[in-house]
Order: C-alpha cells, then sequence, then structure tokens
C-alpha cells in the first residue's frame, strides 16, 4: 500500500469531512481490465481498490480520484474542476490505448459460441450483411451469452472483437426480426466506431442512428425489446 498514496485520500478526506476523525485506510492497486475504481466502507476502516492503469499518474488525478471516490462515497457534492481533471485524464490518447491494451491482453472470456437451439446468429449475421452491407462487413467472433441477461440484451466488444448476444432470445417466442435487429444494431457499431467529442465518447453517431432507422421492422423489433 503506497504511503503517499493513503496520504493523498486523508487529505482530500479532510477537506470534505474537516470535523470528523479520519478512519483507517487500506488502498490497493489491482490488476483490472480498465480504469476501475472502487471504494467501501467495512468495520469502520475505508478500502479503496485502484486500477494499476493508474499507477504512475499524476498526483493531481490521484488525488481528483480520491476526492470523487470519497465524495460518492459519503454523497457530497463532487467538484467540477477535480472531475474534469480525471476526465480528461481517462480521455487522453495514452491513456485510452494502454486501456485498450490491457483489456485485450487480460480481458478473458468464456464464449459459448454462435450456434444457439433454435438462431445460428452466423447464419443471421451472413444475411444482414447481404442485405444491409453489400456483404463486405468483416465478420466477427459471434457468440450467445452465457446466461439468459434481460438487461445487456447484446453488445460489441471492441477488445475482442466480438459481438455477444443475450441467450434470452434463443427461443421458439422470439421472432427472428427481433434478433436480425439487435444483431443489426451491434452490426452498426463495427461500422461506426466510438467516437471522442473532446471529452465525450459519440456511441450513436447522426450516420449510426440513420442507418439504424432504415431497419424495416424497427417498431415491432423494439416492442418486442421493451415488453423482455
Amino acid at each position: 500500500m503506497p504511503p503517499q498514496l493513503v496520504s493523498i485520500f486523508q487529505e482530500e478526506y479532510r477537506v470534505l469531512r474537516p470535523r470528523a476523525p479520519i478512519p483507517p485506510f487500506v488502498v490497493r492497486f489491482r490488476r483490472f481490465t480498465s480504469l476501475n475504481t472502487t471504494i467501501r466502507l467495512r468495520q469502520g476502516e475505508i478500502r479503496v481498490s485502484l486500477s494499476d492503469l493508474l499507477e504512475g499518474a499524476p498526483e493531481p488525478v490521484l488525488r481528483a480520484i480520491a476526492h470523487i471516490l470519497l465524495a460518492k462515497l459519503y454523497r457530497k457534492p463532487i467538484d467540477g474542476a477535480q472531475n474534469l481533471r480525471f476526465r480528461r485524464f481517462a480521455a487522453s490518447a495514452a491513456v485510452a490505448r494502454q486501456t485498450e491494451l490491457i483489456r485485450n491482453a487480460r480481458g478473458s472470456k468464456r464464449f459459448p459460441g454462435p450456434e444457439g437451439r433454435f438462431y445460428h446468429l452466423e447464419e443471421v449475421f451472413d444475411e444482414l450483411n447481404a442485405r444491409f452491407f453489400g456483404g463486405l462487413l468483416g465478420r466477427p467472433e459471434l457468440t450467445w451469452s452465457e446466461h439468459t441477461a434481460r438487461r445487456a440484451l447484446g453488445h460489441y466488444d471492441a477488445a475482442h472483437n466480438t459481438i455477444v448476444v443475450s441467450r434470452v432470445f434463443d427461443r421458439p417466442s422470439s421472432p427472428r426480426y427481433a434478433i436480425e435487429y439487435l444483431l443489426y444494431h451491434e452490426m452498426l457499431h463495427l461500422k461506426h466506431p466510438v467516437r471522442r467529442k473532446g471529452l465525450r465518447r459519440c456511441v450513436h453517431s447522426q450516420e449510426f442512428k440513420a442507418e439504424e432507422a432504415r431497419f424495416p421492422q424497427l417498431g415491432e423489433a423494439l416492442a418486442f425489446i421493451k415488453r423482455l
């Protein structure tokens, strides 16, 4: 536990809670796959876990992180300047590149594969590719999720070049157009990667939304997904 890091958290604690006694701190770097940070209060002790991607970060950035985490823990307002300092650091090209490399190297996922009981994702992908993309979109890894997730229905994992679709759709009651729309949406993420506008990530650009609107059964698909 780096003593300087504990001092930073203690000093930021004193700023936020000037009259309260300073509790013991345990601050550790962990091998996360992104810039994850966690803070918990357990038995009077504050336990902090920081991604080891933050090792070597400038002291002002570490102070900003300490302020943000403590403010969230004690439900205090987050200082705008501190928040901006961390967001600028996280959005920098060097940090974004390092984060992507680490995610690719460390991120271990179990992929059941594209063949479901009722639908085969590669067949659906190839048909959509021919219909909407002229067959020119490179096929990434395609897989059903391990569990029947109802919140994360589908996502494109750029670090692993993989589209994951929730197994909740692999059933006879799921209309094909709903699976087609979900996969089509993720295929658009392949064609229109995430862009950065300053500190903001633009996930669904105007071009993305315009192409998404061309899906013939968009309304029906969204209605079915909403019922899920």
